[in-house]
This record gives structure tokens, C-alpha cells and sequence, in this order.
């Protein structure tokens, strides 16, 4: 009897959950599990901004799936496209490579990608923090800023490169703009033709408050801790242009800059806006058992999949949580044995445990089980969750060796010359420009000739 061939769409915590909980249910004569994602790791998200500022190395936060995963086939690149209809998936590989691969049962878990507006300059000059490439990219970006500051005779130059830009007043953004700023005051004391009180960092965000999720007193505290650092916070406010040297913000300021991070919001893969399926704010809506109504054996989940959320119930939708994500994986894993036994299978549902916000040196806060904290114990309180999130023992002894070595001896603020002399965009970056149209994807899905072929 020929296996069911499982395709799953993503390497992020849904995609891995997913497939880790397909290794342990399954016998290996049962399915063909496969993944498809074009990194060779799992990158655990909420620590990216502390791999920017050098805290933690690359390594600590992107355990290699081969480490996690031992029967699921990997398959390094992206799909571009679905026909639902003949049950195949258009694949490019990280070569370039266009390729067809067959699926009885698909699981969609492609995530998000950086949400971005039609503000002018805005795909030229911004920079996201999405992608261990992207953090990798705006250490070296900072970094090179203050380097040639430091060479630069001319005042106005210096102004502009001291000056940063950090756009959403979420957890990536505020996070950000909290080690990238420890960042630049440990370095500027090492450049001796710099005056420290040059390097500015501007955090804006339209909302009227710093991170609403965490309630007002806690929204409150972090913005207190961000000012009390010399960041200047911007409510109500974003940019209306964006220029190679300059940033125009919404209330007419002008401020001299060569920095612009963006971290405005999420918006759900591409890939989603390829499928003939129904979505809700550009997620695909599902049942609460993950599956997509009108698609026949395809289960959604993660940033890309308009969850209900039963805890919350009133028509809620889970939010694009990392917390969310992994019991999704594990809960679709469990689904997807149940229809291929013939069992019933059963609805999603997980009550948030909280929220944490790590502010780099001894400062956090947390919301844990609602409770509400700040300073120290919230510090612990939050890298303890980062480390039972992380996947490996090795990579949680890696990042708790990390934050005990920058503790002790600081950073050296070396750059690696990534893409010094290409502009890394957003659309290169996240590969936002790389899917096809339902008919195209069809039209090669169909094709057996050429170079596509059917794994």
C-alpha cells in the first residue's frame, strides 16, 4: 500500500510542531512526511532583535531542523503555488529551480511577512526585522553608521548617519529600539571623535499607545524605561516619505537619518493571496479543527490562518503569536493522524498565557497569566519562557551562554560585511515578489514536460 505523502508548507513553529508531532504519531510506514521552507533552521523569532544587537549569535536562535526533526524530508525552498484541485504544489528551490511535488494531505504554515504601505521611498530605504538575514543586515547596517560618522568630517553627514529610525510600537519594534539603542551607547564610548549624545533613536507608532496588549500600566512602564535611555517616542505618529539621507514623518517633521526599521505589523504570506479560498485580513479563514472549508485534505495554520479562538470566543481570531503557533502545530499534527484513521477530529483551543517583553540589561516586563511585572523578576520571568521555547537543549545552553558572555565582557561591535554594497529591501529580503497567479500555478502544476518534474 503506497504511503499518504504529508507536504508541509513552512519551517517556522507551526510547520516544525506540526511535523515534530507527525514523527511521534506516525509509523514511517503510514506517510512520507515533508517539509518545504528555504532555510535549514527554525528561527525562534522573539530573540532576533538581541541577535541585531549582538547579545546572542545566529546560532542561538535558528536550531537546525536536522537536529529536530529525524523522518521528515526536507525540501530546501518555497512553494509558489497550489492547485488544490490536482493536489500539487509548485516549488522553487533555493537554486531557482521550479519543481512539482504531489500531496494527498497538505499543511499550510507559510507565515508572515513584514506588512508595508504605499508611503513613497518606503521599499527602497526600509529595513525589516523578520529574517535572521535582516537582523543579520541591520547590525552591520548600525554598526557601518557610527564607522563613517566617526570618519566623516562634515557635521551634517555625521547628524544623519548618528540618527535612527524605528518604526511600530509593537514587541518587534519596541524591542528593537531597546537593544539596538544598548547597542550604539556601549559603541559610541569606543569612538573617540563621537559625541554619545549625537546617536538619536526615534521609536513611532500611529497607536496612541506603546503596546496596548500589555494593558496601560505596563505600556506606560516600558515607554518610561525607553525614554529614561534618550529614545524619543512618537504616538499618533508615522512616516510620510522616506529618502536616501532624510525621513519625513505624518505631523511635517523632517529628520536627517540613513536608518529607517520597520516593524509596522504583520500581514500574512503571499501564498495565501495565490489560493481561490477565503480570507479575513489576508489570513485564510479555517474551521476551528484547522482545515480549510472547500479544500479537500488541506489543513491551515499559524500567522497565515484566521484561527477562531474558542478561549476568547465573540467571533475572536487567534493572534500571530509564537505561543500560538506551536499548540496549532502540535493540535493539527493530532488532527491530521484522526482523518487518516478515520477518527473525528477536534477543535483548536488555548487560553494565552501571557505576554513578555524583554528590554535588554535588567529590564523587562511581563504580563504572565495576568500578572502584571516589571524590572528583575520580570526579566527572569521572560528569558526563562524564551529558553523552554527554544528547541534544543543546544540551543538554549548556547543563548543562556550568550547573555552570560555580553554581560561580562560587552560586544565588539564587528562588522561582517553582509550585502555592504546591495540595498537589502524588503521584497529581496522576505521574497514578497516571488508568487505566482492560481493560473499560472495551475498551468504548471499541469506541466510534466520541461524542467518541472513530480516528486
Amino acid at each position: 500500500m503506497e504511503r499518504t505523502k504529508i507536504l508541509i508548507v513552512g519551517g517556522g513553529f507551526a510547520g516544525v510542531e506540526c511535523a515534530r508531532g507527525l514523527e511521534r504519531g506516525l509509523q514511517p510506514h503510514e506517510a512520507e512526511i515533508s517539509l518545504v521552507t528555504p532555510a535549514s533552521y527554525e528561527l525562534y523569532l522573539p530573540l532576533l532583535p538581541q541577535v541585531a544587537a549582538g547579545v546572542l549569535t545566529p546560532q542561538s536562535v535558528a536550531p537546525p531542523l536536522r537536529r529536530v526533526l529525524h523522518r521528515t524530508g526536507i525540501v530546501p525552498g518555497m512553494v509558489v503555488g497550489i492547485d488544490t484541485r490536482d493536489q500539487v504544489c509548485v516549488i522553487r528551490l533555493i537554486s531557482g529551480e521550479l519543481v512539482n511535488r504531489r500531496y494527498d494531505k497538505l499543511v499550510l504554515t507559510p507565515g508572515s511577512v513584514t506588512r508595508s504601505f504605499d508611503i513613497p521611498g518606503l521599499d527602497e530605504h526600509a529595513r525589516g526585522m523578520k529574517t535572521l538575514a535582516e537582523a543579520a543586515y541591520v547590525r552591520d547596517h548600525v554598526i557601518a553608521q557610527l564607522d563613517l560618522a566617526c570618519a566623516s568630517h562634515d557635521e551634517k553627514e555625521r547628524e544623519g548617519r548618528l540618527q535612527f529610525v524605528v518604526v511600530g510600537g509593537g514587541y518587534a519594534g519596541t524591542e528593537t529600539v531597546a537593544c539596538l539603542q544598548r547597542l550604539t551607547n556601549a559603541a559610541a564610548k569606543r569612538y573617540p571623535r563621537l559625541d554619545p549624545t549625537q546617536v538619536k533613536w526615534h521609536l513611532l507608532d500611529v497607536a496612541p499607545k506603546l503596546m496596548p496588549e500589555l494593558g496601560d500600566k505596563l505600556g506606560r512602564r516600558a515607554m518610561k524605561i525607553l525614554q529614561s535611555r534618550g529614545t524619543h517616542v512618537s504616538l499618533g505618529v508615522s512616516v510620510a516619505k522616506a529618502e536616501e539621507d532624510t525621513i519625513t514623518l505624518t505631523d511635517n517633521r523632517v529628520l536627517p537619518s540613513r536608518t529607517l526599521i520597520w516593524t509596522a505589523g504583520v500581514a500574512a504570506s503571499p501564498l495565501i493571496g495565490t489560493l481561490d479560498a477565503e480570507t479575513w485580513k489576508g489570513r485564510l479563514i479555517v474551521d476551528s479543527d484547522l482545515t480549510v472549508p472547500g479544500c479537500e485534505g488541506v489543513f491551515a495554520l499559524g500567522d497565515a490562518a484566521a484561527v477562531p479562538d474558542l478561549a476568547k470566543g465573540d467571533g475572536a481570531v487567534c493572534p500571530p503569536t509564537a505561543q500560538h503557533a506551536s499548540r496549532q502545530g502540535h493540535h493539527a499534527a493530532r488532527n491530521l493522524i484522526s482523518s487518516l484513521r478515520g477518527m473525528p477530529t477536534t477543535p483548536y483551543r488555548h487560553k494565552d498565557l501571557g505576554l513578555v517583553v524583554d528590554l535588554g540589561g535588567t529590564d523587562a516586563v511581563a504580563r504572565p497569566m495576568g500578572f502584571e511585572m516589571s524590572g528583575l523578576p520580570a526579566q527572569a520571568v521572560t528569558r526563562a519562557y524564551h529558553l523552554l521555547a527554544l528547541r534544543t537543549f543546544t540551543a538554549r545552553f548556547r543563548t543562556v551562554a550568550n547573555w552570560g558572555l555580553n554581560a561580562l565582557t560587552g560586544d565588539d561591535f564587528l562588522r561582517t560585511g553582509f550585502l555592504s554594497r546591495r540595498p537589502a529591501t524588503l521584497r529581496d529580503m522576505e521574497a514578497t515578489d516571488a508568487y505566482l497567479t492560481p493560473e499560472r500555478a495551475r498551468e504548471l502544476a499541469e506541466d510534466q514536460n520541461g524542467q518541472s518534474r513530480t516528486g
